[in-house]
């Protein structure tokens, strides 16, 4: 084998490690800070400066522009981040991901073999899932600068080859050099594998002029925006701007830098003669380009987001119709990241329960009002119900098999519980529904008593429903402790006035086919309230982990 050949091997496979290694810290970062993500990302409240720091810190807790940029726009499909606030963490995110450039820079490659060590003693032999988890992020750090070792011979190789030096010379022109970062990166879909790349050649002496670097590194943040692009396709409206956005940012930043490089050549002078390293040189151009194209649009991000609606407006026909039978979160396509997978399920499964709720206090108006219409609705709307308990489980299943941080892995082992008692009170509705369209068709007596009984029964119900579904929706532990007297109340409730129905029914005030259909009303209430009791304590609570659970079906 020559040793053209046997550099080329080691390069590429130097390249290979570079993406991997940057792959397992992203999946290590993710597992260790992944459950902290989505609160980190809601702070990114309307405060634009907030929202650029949120984008920053994300990108560097995740060593990925790409991937803080399409768990936000995820964020944004979901409802949890608005279109302004995603525009802010997206130009943070720019800037974040200059972090991993600056630390090839420091030229710590030697000592990789002590990372790798570390990173695998402490996932394999350690039995604290955290301590495993940061271990793996050492593990890729440490394969990453690997990579920048191996890559240094043959790259130092290269430079001597004639047609290198010829690639190298006509990359001196600035629209091939963007245009081969752009497609290199839009490829391997990471910036930072690119610039990666582009300081450990000038870490090993390949003779890179520095304007060619700095176009280099224009093409490679034009190019990782396509990932984010195709991460929108079967997205929400808001989540196509902000990926539009993206592009945009980095479509105008790329030739108005570039033309200042190509018109004053004093920018590079000053670059040259502030940092003597030239692999610094790079890191810094990376950085200071990022901070200064934010700098220049921060002022604009109302506008942006006010443009970007014009550009890509709202269609009657694309809102989401929160009763429609389909998977509005949980599509194939949008699934994604570990933490973007979990956060959806959750607002997939709280759309169920509200669309139950709702159902059941539709059965309760169908019956007292004894109102087929009504009925008829609830048994459309249970068909839903139903679909969604099919089609979340699934997927469930897909996302317990990802990944996951501690929290999260806890969060979907309940889920399966929660869809599981969110279908019971969804089929409680459909049996009261059932009784409704017996009131209306043969019409048992009820004395005013016992429909009242079973108003105030009801109205309990739906109430502790209501409560569960929107504690589970933002995990707020303040409210177990009153859902929890609510449901007592309705089992007391429940066995107070099936004795009294039985008095009643003793004295002629109610009709036998009454009487079973008003104690078959209370058992399917009294379930109800059980489930939801079950829902609201499947969030993460000490509290609730210093209580005995007892789960009723």
């Amino acid at each position: 084998m020559s040793t053209m050949t046997e550099n080329i091997i080691s390069a590429a496979g130097g390249l290979g490690l570079l993406i991997f290694g940057m792959k397992i810290m992203s999946t290590g970062l993710e597992l260790v800070a992944g459950d902290k993500l989505k609160g980190i990302l809601q702070k990114a409240t309307s405060n634009r400066f907030l929202a650029v720091l949120v984008g920053i810190i994300a990108t560097i807790l995740l060593n990925s522009s790409t991937s803080a940029t399409i768990i936000t726009v995820g964020f944004v499909n979901s409802g949890l981040l608005n279109l302004t606030q995603a525009l802010g963490v997206i130009l943070g995110s720019n800037v974040g991901t200059t972090f991993s450039s600056q630390i090839i820079a420091f030229r710590i490659d030697a000592i990789a073999p002590l990372f790798i060590l570390l990173g695998v003693v402490m996932h394999l032999f350690f039995k604290k899932r955290n301590v495993k988890n940061i271990g793996y992020v050492i593990l890729g750090f440490g394969i990453l600068l690997l990579s920048v070792r191996i890559m240094g011979q043959p790259l130092r190789q290269f430079a001597n080859e004639p047609g290198f030096q010829a690639m190298l010379t006509a990359f001196e022109n600035p629209f091939l050099a963007i245009l081969a970062s752009f497609l290199f990166t839009a490829v391997v879909q990471s910036s930072t594998a690119t610039t990666g790349i582009l300081v450990t050649m000038h870490l090993n002496g390949v003779p890179i002029p520095f304007e060619t670097s700095a176009y280099i590194i224009l093409g490679a943040n034009i190019g990782t925006s396509i990932t984010t692009i195709f991460a929108s396709i079967s997205a929400s409206r808001d989540s196509k701007r902000a990926a539009l956005f993206h592009k945009i940012f980095d479509v105008i930043g790329a030739p108005i830098f570039g033309t200042l490089i190509f018109l004053f050549p004093g920018i590079s002078n000053w670059f040259q003669s502030t940092w003597s390293d030239p692999a610094r040189q790079v890191a810094m151009f990376h950085t200071l380009y990022n901070v200064a194209t934010l700098i220049i649009l921060l002022p604009f991000v109302g506008f942006g987001a006010k443009l970007m609606q014009k550009i890509i407006p709202v269609k009657e026909d694309e809102l989401k119709k929160p009763h429609g039978r389909e998977l509005v979160y949980l599509n194939t396509k949008t699934i994604g990241a570990p933490t973007l997978a979990v956060t959806n399920a959750h607002l997939e499964i709280c759309r169920m329960g509200k669309i139950a709720n709702e159902n059941l206090e539709l059965a309760l108006e169908a019956f007292f009002e004894k109102s087929d219409t009504k009925a008829n609705k609830v048994f459309e709307n249970e068909k839903t119900i139903d679909f969604l308990n099919y089609s979340i489980a699934p997927k469930l299943v897909e996302i317990n098999n990802m990944a996951l941080s501690p929290s999260d892995a806890e969060k979907v082992g309940e889920m399966f519980r929660v869809v599981s008692d969110i279908e019971r009170i969804g089929d409680h509705a459909e049996n009261i529904a059932e009784y409704a369209m017996v009131m209306k068709e043969s019409n048992p007596k009820f004395s005013s008593v016992a429909i009242e009984e079973l108003k105030k029964l009801g109205e309990l119900t739906v109430k502790i429903t209501a409560m569960a579904v929107n504690t589970y929706e933002n995990q707020d532990v303040s409210q177990l402790e009153k859902i929890d007297d609510v449901e007592e109340k309705v089992d007391e409730l429940s066995v107070e006035f099936a004795e009294n129905h039985i008095k009643r029914l003793k004295t002629e005030g109610c009709e036998p086919k009454s009487g079973v259909i008003f104690n078959d009303m209370i058992t399917d209430l009294e379930r109800s309230a059980d489930h939801a009791k079950n829902i609201a304590f499947a969030i993460p609570s000490e509290d609730k982990k210093n209580r005995r659970r007892n789960w009723k079906y």
